[in-house]
């Protein structure tokens, strides 16, 4: 399972794909979000802005990202 930990009380979307390694840059992020290829817990998410919270998932080509707090460990 791979995962992101929060240091603040959200990431966005945007910004979660590419720390993840699943996007080289912001263009290609806005690109793959915006086409409805991403979904966060199961529901495709068009916005790039989506504050993403501990136990979100993201789902790209197949490969799932959780997001946790870093208080969770």
């Amino acid at each position: 399972m791979e995962t992101i930990k929060l240091k603040t009380d959200y990431i966005k979307l945007g910004q979660a794909l590419k720390a993840s390694g699943l996007c080289d840059s912001g263009a290609e992020a806005k690109h793959i979000i915006e086409n409805g290829l991403v979904r966060v817990n199961g529901i495709a998410e068009t916005q790039r802005g989506k504050k993403l919270h501990h136990k979100d998932i993201i789902t790209y080509e197949g490969k799932d990202i959780h997001i946790i707090s870093d208080a969770e460990g």
